[in-house]
């Protein structure tokens, strides 16, 4: 059997699809990942994915494409070339999966999955329902138990072998702070950042400080003398060794929590409850989450925090994470 997942947000999206596409392989003989750019890079790392296409779809991402018939008729003839018997439609709970269903359908898959509180008509053959205050890892897993794919091990999350990193960090034990976040409500200020790493050090931790090529200027700022440095130096495969080599992470909800989360290493997360942490929270590992999560944001969904100050976060301090760092890492 040839099938088909997709999923076509964000890397830390495609991470937490990682168990549900596990459990397809264990039944197909071919899997093929449809997912956005964003989501490439995770896609690369997942276990069981032979192939991947990548489509940037007008309804899913941050500063989505004009609708283009062309592109539209180019992504159809390459998932009809596929031959896939069966496709898995993740999404999130706010999402709709039937303009991917839709696509799918004109491309001639004959057997369709997908999470729908939306009347599907002809477009899907299962119409699942998610449980309303499922983690999405365990949602995902849902949905693939429903198609005909059950869990084929643990449910964790999980990344191919991380590669040796120890050049990059150096030998000895040492925590990772990754300041950065997909969106600016996810975010720890930089100078409580700052703070964090200095708080690390001078309780004897070793900082990594890490950061994407765009965020540099971020973690040097926050690194100062006290952190070392990986702005810009990570891919997502050395990324994963970093954070596998780490006693823990500490960041936002955003993917780099997903991937410690897929290669074992205890979070600290500073979760801003613009999204549920119930759904969105680390998966499978040790964590401490930090932030008020009755703030008046919460469920918002906002990408730029709506209150002044940015008080769910900002009223965590660097002790708060010296001590859920020590927590996590004796748990």
């Amino acid at each position: 059997m040839k099938a088909l997942v997709t999923r076509l947000d964000s890397f830390g999206d495609v991470l937490l699809a990682g168990p549900a596409v596990r459990a397809v392989a264990a039944r197909a003989e071919r899997v093929t990942l449809l997912c956005g750019p964003r989501g490439e890079p995770a896609a690369r790392l997942l276990p069981g994915v032979d192939e991947i296409l990548v489509w940037d779809a007008p309804w899913a991402s941050f500063e989505p494409p004009p609708v283009d018939r062309a592109e539209t008729d180019k992504l159809v003839d390459s998932l009809a070339s596929l031959d896939a018997e069966t496709a898995l439609v993740l999404t999130s709970h706010h999402q709709s999966a039937l303009p991917t269903a839709l696509l799918l359908r004109l491309a001639g898959v004959p057997h369709i999955a997908a999470d729908s509180v939306d009347y599907p008509g002809s477009l899907l053959d299962v119409r699942h329902r998610r449980a309303p205050h499922a983690h999405e890892a365990e949602a995902a897993l849902d949905l693939a138990g429903a198609a005909g794919f059950p869990r084929a091990d643990e449910g964790r999350l999980r990344v191919l072998p991380p590669p040796d990193t120890t050049g990059l960090t150096g030998p000895g034990p040492y925590v990772v702070l990754h300041p950065g976040a997909s969106v600016p409500a996810r975010a720890w200020s930089p100078e409580r950042c700052a703070e964090a790493v200095r708080e690390l050090a001078a309780a004897g931790h070793r900082v990594v400080v890490t950061g994407g090529r765009g965020e540099k200027g971020l973690t040097s700022h926050v690194a100062g003398g006290r952190g070392l440095d990986l702005g810009g130096r990570t891919g997502a495969a050395e990324l994963s060794g970093v954070l596998a080599g780490a006693g823990a992470v500490v960041t936002g909800n955003t993917g780099p929590a997903h991937l410690a989360a897929a290669v074992g290493t205890p979070v600290v997360s500073l979760f801003a409850p613009v999204v549920p942490a119930e759904r969105w929270r680390p998966y499978g590992v040790p964590y401490v989450l930090l932030g008020n999560q009755d703030a008046p944001c919460a469920g918002s969904r906002a990408r730029t925090c709506p209150v002044p100050g940015h008080p769910c976060l900002e009223s965590v301090t660097a002790h708060d994470v010296l001590a859920a760092v020590e927590k996590v890492m004796t748990t």
